[in-house]
């Protein structure tokens, strides 16, 4: 972005700095906030842009995906594969909740954060290594939230009332990572946010620490709904991650995998016996199996055997809700 703005609003944000000091991100940073020359629209604008740039940009090549029959094999329910009415239904949701609670929540969250002492449109910005601590943070604090706020929101009334929409597919894909009630895409939104503004109490963050960690925290959100598991997906190297198989599963059967990044959460409360209980009869129907169709068919037969208990599940939930 070229540095196009008045000096007086440069003088205003930034007096004394000196723009050859900083390296070019930086740089633009400055040149952003000086043009629009009030921190709170520019923080909202760019927030706000990044935000759904990163979400629908990443969720088309999972679009593809699921339209090219070659990455069927890796597919976690394969005979399931969203239609293009399925995916406009999500995408009007998704953006029917961007409009109402992220947009607002955006818009608001600059004031908020300097409240807390966050840096914002300042520069120079942190070295990589605090970001990255930080970030870490973020994650930790946000996984631990998400178990925590997901699983009461398998609590009976809240789930009819307000998780049952996400719930709406049980063969989850990238687009439906923010398909839900207002008030869940609030509620878990907290956890996104509320780590980097508990920080601030105890060291000094800024805006662009948070910034790269929303990114982060999309990606996650969308490839953990994207229903394949490739050799290469992350929790082949890091078996802590939690990966799309691990949320899979808590599409298809209602229940246990709470968490949102690590497993170690749901290994820790023990909400995850179902699930290792499902991926032990994956393997030794794979075992027994003769041939590659031989395995589909009985992997085919035991999803089809959990989405039914799964839905059981649910309708216990609902019936608690009828019965008060």
């Amino acid at each position: 972005m070229a540095f196009n703005s008045t000096a007086s609003s440069f003088d205003a944000l930034y007096p004394g700095t000196d723009l050859s000091s900083l390296n070019w991100a930086e740089q633009q940073w400055v040149a952003w906030y000086v043009w629009w020359g009030n921190p709170v629209i520019a923080t909202g604008m760019i927030s706000f842009l990044m935000h759904e740039i990163v979400y629908f940009g990443r969720s088309i090549p999972w679009m593809i995906i699921d339209a090219i029959p070659y990455f069927r094999r890796w597919k976690l329910q394969p005979n399931k594969i969203p239609s293009p009415e399925e995916q406009w239904e999500c995408i009007k949701q998704v953006l029917w909740a961007h409009m109402t609670v992220e947009l607002p929540t955006i818009w608001l969250f600059h004031p908020m954060a300097e409240v807390f002492g966050m840096k914002t449109y300042q520069v120079p910005f942190p070295t990589y290594s605090t970001m990255a601590w930080q970030i870490m943070f973020f994650m930790f604090f946000e996984d631990l939230f998400h178990w925590t706020a997901h699983r009461a929101l398998h609590e009976p009334h809240l789930y009819k009332h307000i998780h049952k929409l996400h719930h709406k597919y049980s063969a989850p894909f990238g687009l439906a990572a923010e398909y839900a009630h207002p008030a869940e895409v609030f509620i878990l939104g907290m956890g996104t946010l509320a780590g980097s503004l508990i920080l601030c109490l105890f060291t000094e963050v800024h805006f662009v620490t948070f910034f790269l960690w929303v990114i982060i925290k999309l990606f996650q959100a969308i490839d953990s709904h994207s229903g394949y598991d490739f050799p290469w997906s992350l929790k082949h190297f890091l078996p802590f991650w939690a990966g799309a198989d691990h949320h899979d599963f808590h599409h298809m059967a209602f229940t246990d995998n709470y968490a949102t990044s690590f497993r170690w959460w749901d290994s820790i409360f023990g909400t995850d016996h179902q699930y290792h209980a499902y991926r032990a009869r994956v393997k030794a129907a794979k075992a027994k199996a003769a041939t590659a169709d031989e395995f589909y068919k009985a992997e085919q037969e035991i999803n089809a055997q959990i989405l039914s208990e799964g839905l059981l599940t649910e309708a216990a939930l609902e019936a608690k809700v009828k019965k008060n």
